[in-house]
């Protein structure tokens, strides 16, 4: 914070005299409600939480691994690394243009949180323009952050969803109570659509990016799982990565 004195000579400028302050700077952050939320589940879980309703697994390739690894690497600041991911207007909303089944799959994690996957969807013309416009969220895989029982490839059938439907996701910081053995609804929630996401600064709101690997033809999602306005963010955006497959 700037401080200016002004400095006087004498005991009557003195008692006239005022301090000029600059003007404190607004919040970091905005807490960000889902009251109006409800929550559903995708499918029962076990009490590691693993879903019961896990497909075949997906074989996932080497170069794979290899190429979102590289690409989001553990520790290095994605503003530095790959700015373009993060100067993208592009968000991880998937658009349905056709009645489709839709896919997610667990690839791989990075963190020391114990997070929760879910996600929502709202009409693809009507955006979400606060929390309050989210009404319902699904928790797909409810520990998929540190200590989860998934492996690479580990896939959810979300479900079949109609055209002009758009799916948002969300991570949930930290949710997975293994003693309660489910997610804490009331935990911080980094969306797909950077409104919902409480940092007040633009340049910090975003905290998933899309990945495109050309070779397999999938589009990955990252996501950053920490307040992104602390000293403690890496911003490397691999804490969860997964996928989507849409099959009409």
């Amino acid at each position: 914070m700037r401080l200016i004195v002004t400095v006087c000579i004498g005991m009557f400028l003195f008692l006239s005299c005022k301090k000029e302050v600059a003007p404190p700077e607004g919040p970091a952050t905005k807490p960000v409600s889902f009251s109006a939320s409800a929550y559903e589940n995708a499918c029962s879980w076990d009490s590691t939480g693993k879903p019961d309703c896990l497909l075949a697994r997906d074989n996932i390739s080497h170069a794979l691994l290899g190429f979102a690894t590289g690409t989001l690497q553990e520790g290095k600041d994605l503003r530095y690394t790959h700015p373009e991911l993060l100067s993208s207007s592009a968000i991880g909303d998937i658009q349905i243009t056709q009645s489709s089944d839709v896919f997610i799959t667990f690839l791989m994690q990075g963190t020391s949180q114990k997070n929760a996957f879910a996600y929502y969807t709202f009409p693809t013309s009507q955006p979400p323009k606060s929390a309050a416009d989210i009404k319902k969220i699904t928790y797909v895989f409810p520990s998929v952050g540190f200590g989860t029982p998934l492996q690479p490839g580990d896939k959810v059938q979300i479900g079949r969803f109609d055209p002009g439907t758009s799916i948002g996701f969300v991570l949930l910081q930290d949710a997975w109570d293994p003693v309660t053995r489910k997610p804490n609804n009331g935990a911080v929630h980094f969306c797909t659509n950077d409104v919902l996401n409480p940092e007040t600064n633009p340049q910090l709101k975003k905290h998933a990016v899309l990945v495109h690997y050309a070779p397999e033809n999938k589009i990955l999602i990252g996501f950053d799982d920490a307040n992104r306005t602390t000293a403690s963010c890496d911003h490397d955006f691999n804490d969860v990565v997964l996928y989507a497959t849409i099959k009409p």
